[in-house]
């Protein structure tokens, strides 16, 4: 079994760590999330938040960083299949999942099973 501090060798060329450093920064200023150099998974997150970005700019420099460092070449984990919820470029957590085979084009929506107001009037 490999230690983290072995696999993560490439954090030792300053260039690479410049690279790192400004990736973190730019996550941080878009999503609100604050990634640190010992988190265990910080190669996929870095590679999630970069596909998931609107910024040309931390793409730029996630994809400097990838050329720099071969091993970064992570795939995604998960496929997107089209029927996820997303807000703003994001995947909805709590959203339930659509599957392709129960959803026809001329099938109706199920009905609500919650009442909803709207005004003082109950409405559909």
């Amino acid at each position: 079994m490999t230690s983290l501090a072995s696999e993560r060798s490439w954090l030792l060329d300053p260039s690479v760590l410049k690279l790192v450093h400004q990736c973190r920064r730019l996550i941080h200023t878009e999503f609100g999330v604050k990634l640190h150099l010992t988190e265990e998974h910080l190669e996929q997150q870095l590679a999630d938040y970069a596909r998931k970005t609107r910024s040309s700019q931390l793409t730029r420099t996630w994809e400097t960083l990838k050329d720099q460092v071969p091993q970064l070449n992570i795939e995604p984990e998960e496929e997107d299949d089209g029927f996820r919820r997303n807000y703003r470029g994001q995947v909805i957590a709590d959203a339930p999942q659509l599957s392709a085979e129960g959803h026809d084009a001329g099938e109706m929506d199920p009905p609500r099973k919650k009442k909803v107001i709207y005004r003082g009037q109950v409405v559909g």
